[in-house]
């Protein structure tokens, strides 16, 4: 590394927590957010640990081993998508503050600049803007990459728990179970209830489901079909169905459909159904 470089960099350290402090001056009030000028004081000495963070990284960009700026951006980006994902900050806040981060570095490399107009170059200045403005660049990119790798994998993992709940098969007796549906059952639930109940019927050896459909107020054309199948995909796996709170509209959907469920046990309400059940089982 060259010596104005060095010294650069150097500048840049010795430096750092009057960046920081300038920087977190800078802040306004924002509603909730991270970045507010009230916000929580945890968050600040947060903030504070992390520009001291960014400032380094950008400035490992100086060095002429650019693997050691790689390691460090990859370290930083992990570090502040995992905390502005957790603190649940939405990237346009973040790219707002990483901006502000940026002019307040290049302040301090325009003082050093000025400080030592006698030796710096333009061709010293041309290098450093390009340097150090594609390392933010960089590090930009490679925060968006990890916040949408993050939001994703967590999004995921709540579709996964929110399709689990919306298929809640509940063991009544040793091989029998209720699944109890409730809101809107819209094409893709549909499509979920199909590909996992049967699934887990097997999985959980039940030989007879109740199926009830109280608390749900409206079912489409392609609902009610799905529901069928549902019912013919358990028969094939000897699983019994008993229907429970069929709704008078989805009575009439089924019918218009022609769908044939005269092999199926119906009742009104689910309480009628198990008190059939038991006394069938005396």
């Amino acid at each position: 590394m060259n010596q104005k470089n060095q010294r650069l960099l150097d500048y840049i350290q010795e430096n750092s927590i009057n960046i920081t402090d300038m920087w977190l001056s800078l802040r306004e009030k924002q509603k909730g957010s991270i970045y507010s000028a009230d916000a929580d004081p945890a968050y600040e000495q947060l903030l504070r640990e992390q520009n001291a963070f960014t400032n380094r990284t950008v400035s490992s960009a100086l060095l002429d081993d650019e693997a050691v700026f790689i390691e460090n951006m990859e370290e930083w980006a992990r570090t502040v998508a995992e905390s502005r994902v957790d603190t649940s900050t939405p990237i346009f806040q973040v790219l707002g503050a990483l901006s502000t981060v940026r002019e307040t570095y290049w302040h301090f490399v325009e003082k050093f600049i000025k400080e030592n107009q006698s030796e710096v170059t333009t061709d010293d200045v041309l290098v450093w803007s390009k340097t150090i403005n594609r390392a933010f660049d960089k590090l930009i990119n490679k925060f968006s990459e990890k916040y949408y790798e993050l939001t994703t994998r967590r999004l995921v993992a709540q579709q996964s728990l929110i399709n689990e709940l919306g298929t809640p098969v509940i063991p009544v007796k040793d091989d029998t179970a209720v699944l109890p549906l409730i809101g809107d059952i819209d094409t893709e639930r549909a499509q979920i209830l199909l590909e996992e109940i049967p699934k887990k019927c097997a999985k959980e050896n039940i030989e007879h489901l109740f199926i009830d459909l109280s608390g749900v107020a409206i079912i489409d054309t392609m609902v009610a079909h799905q529901i069928f199948s549902l019912t013919t995909a358990l028969k094939l796996l000897g699983v019994k169905s008993t229907i429970s709170g069929i709704s008078p509209e989805v009575a009439q959907t089924s019918i218009q459909l022609g769908l044939d469920f005269t092999g199926i046990e119906t009742y009104g309400k689910l309480k009628h159904a198990l008190r059939r059940q038991g006394e069938n089982l005396r």
